[in-house]
């Protein structure tokens, strides 16, 4: 069973220590940097992902990317590297999309993700993400209208 639970004092730091490998690395920004963004920008939501109780992954989200009421981004979406492969990730992004779609001024849902990074790309599109081009930094925008 795959939960998403706020990020607290008492298990920040299991969600700090968690670290993809060298070869993953560079697809998205650790954990721990994101979770002290969370701190000072409001808007930032960062959710522990949890399989059968038990800490698995991590994920942020911004409640109005670009400043944009009713725009929410995915800014991280990570699985612990030992519990890959394993449907929890899948199981989370869908829990996710659920909250996010079920919001009432939810008008757009973003994600970001290096152009090489294939997994993340056949990931995000089958939950219907759209590719719709490059950002400003060389990350590929997705996007799902709900």
């Amino acid at each position: 069973m795959v939960t998403l639970e706020p990020i607290t004092a008492a298990n920040f730091e299991v969600f700090m220590d968690m670290a993809l490998p060298e070869h993953q690395r560079g697809f998205l920004a650790s954990n721990a940097f994101s979770i002290a963004q969370a701190k000072f920008y409001v808007d930032y939501i960062p959710l522990g992902i949890y399989s059968d109780g038990e800490p698995a992954g991590f994920l942020l989200y911004d409640r109005q990317s670009n400043d944009n009421p009713g725009e929410y981004g995915i800014y991280r979406f990570m699985v612990d590297y030992a519990r890959q492969g394993q449907g929890i990730g899948r199981q989370a992004m869908a829990l996710l999309l659920e909250d996010l779609k079920a919001k009432p001024d939810v008008r757009l849902i973003t994600i970001c993700y290096k152009p090489d990074n294939t997994a993340a790309r056949r990931f995000y599109r089958s939950f219907g993400f759209e590719e719709t081009g490059l950002d400003d930094i060389g990350e590929m925008i997705a996007v799902i209208r709900p």
